[in-house]
């Protein structure tokens, strides 16, 4: 008769493979969340970009006051005029979760003068 040794237990195996998995569950759903939102602030200051350059191509005075408003928290916001073209530039330094992993995100927008305002062409 073969003798019969007891076989090794797997007991325990689930948990140390959860204790391995679970952080790195963790550093994934983390990234995720911190590409989130550097792609939200990304579009929130090309929209920002784009509502100053409109604002300021029909000659509104509060060009810039309306990209802040559309912008990230503690954006900048600047309009520039050269000829007929105006161009917006907005610039956002965010944090990510907790205070960790900052980024810059920034965005331009170039439109013409509508005909008519002062500065724009014939």
């Amino acid at each position: 008769m073969p003798s019969e040794r007891p076989r090794p237990s797997d007991a325990g195996y689930t948990t140390a493979e959860a204790a391995v998995a679970l952080p790195a569950l963790v550093l994934v759903t983390a990234m995720l969340l911190w590409a989130v939102l550097v792609g939200s602030a990304k579009v929130r200051c090309v929209d920002a970009a784009r509502e100053a350059a409109r604002a300021a191509a029909r000659g509104d005075p509060a060009a810039a006051t309306l990209g802040q408003a559309a912008a990230p928290p503690g954006a900048s916001v600047s309009v520039s005029t050269a000829g007929d073209q105006v161009r917006a530039e907005v610039s956002s330094v965010s944090s990510g979760p907790g205070g960790l992993l900052s980024f810059r995100v920034s965005a331009t927008a170039v439109a013409e003068r509508e005909p008519g305002e002062p500065g724009a062409g014939p």
